[in-house]
């Protein structure tokens, strides 16, 4: 079990929150707490650089679905960055595939 490690930065687009490790239910609430201290205007976009996470549960997809209310609330948008393969079937079998947006790598996500 490795455990979650979220690093925060800004890019010219918003936010960037680096995960790696594991994002399920047992570490679920560092990413909720973080998330909720990282304020979101409006036309900014919150990127998760998914390239270092090994695992997400129904947990860690309930947080993504979160963030993404979240930022809609605020007129903000949130995309995913370098989804590992394994994470990324689960999120095509579960259609979230079709409510954010995917990027290749953290480049492409972050160019304004």
């Amino acid at each position: 079990m490795s455990p979650l490690k979220i690093t925060a930065r800004d890019a010219a687009t918003g936010p960037v929150l680096e995960l790696s490790g594991e994002l399920d239910y047992a570490n679920v609430a560092e990413l909720h707490e973080v998330l909720d201290g990282r304020a979101l205007r409006a036309g900014r976009c919150l990127v998760l650089d998914m390239s270092g996470l090994e695992f997400c549960d129904s947990s860690g997809i309930t947080a993504l679905i979160a963030a993404r209310s979240n930022a809609q609330a605020v007129q903000a948008d949130v995309a995913l960055a370098a989804v590992p393969p394994n994470i990324l079937r689960v999120l095509r079998i579960v259609g979230l595939d079709q409510i954010f947006t995917i990027h290749p790598d953290i480049e492409s996500a972050t160019r304004s």
